[in-house]
């Protein structure tokens, strides 16, 4: 009985372990604009709550059609909110801040957008155009903004997007003059 037991006890300990890892792995993310495909990994292990919410909005089609509404050179890409005639989308609930995950803005990153409070986080994220720093936990505001992911391919992608003429448009300041459509975003199996 003691052997079947340790036996036992030894497989379990193995699939949690594995099922741990498998959990760890990270998440590849598609995104076709139209400048360019961004690849994204996505960190599930210390960003949890922030990929499974990018990632519902992702399977949800959220992502499809919507723009980089807020360019701003040598600081972020910022999109996934609106649709390009100015309308903001609907969202679901805001996500827990994890911006106290070890991750940094480090250029090339990719953040979730939020207010000026902590947690209100939803659908809209930005890729850091340099390294910021002032952005990372626990920031000015005792937060910081959450790190969940990089962009692997596709970087000259983001630096013509940040090199974009901007203006005023519907009252938002730094809008592309240009519409930068991000056109689909897909999970990489």
């Amino acid at each position: 009985m003691n052997k079947i037991y340790k036996s036992l006890l030894l497989s379990l300990s193995l699939f949690f372990a594995l099922s741990a890892d498998l959990l760890a792995e990270p998440v590849k993310v598609l995104m076709k604009t139209s400048m360019g495909d961004i690849t994204l990994s996505l960190d599930q292990e210390k960003a949890p709550k922030t990929v499974e919410n990018f990632l519902q909005y992702v399977r949800d089609g959220f992502y499809d059609g919507t723009i980089y509404h807020r360019v701003i050179k040598d600081f972020m890409i910022q999109g996934g909110g609106f649709t390009a005639d100015m309308k903001k989308k609907k969202t679901r609930e805001p996500v827990e801040n994890e911006a106290k995950n070890g991750l940094k803005n480090k250029k090339g990153s990719i953040a979730m957008a939020r207010t000026s409070a902590p947690h209100s986080a939803t659908a809209q994220f930005f890729i850091n155009h340099k390294d910021n720093s002032f952005l990372d936990y626990p920031s000015r505001d005792g937060w910081g903004y959450a790190v969940f992911g990089k962009v692997t391919e596709g970087m000259d992608v983001v630096d013509a997007i940040a090199e974009q003429p901007t203006g005023v448009n519907s009252g938002m300041r730094d809008v592309p003059r240009s519409t930068v459509t991000i056109e689909k975003v897909s999970i990489v199996e």
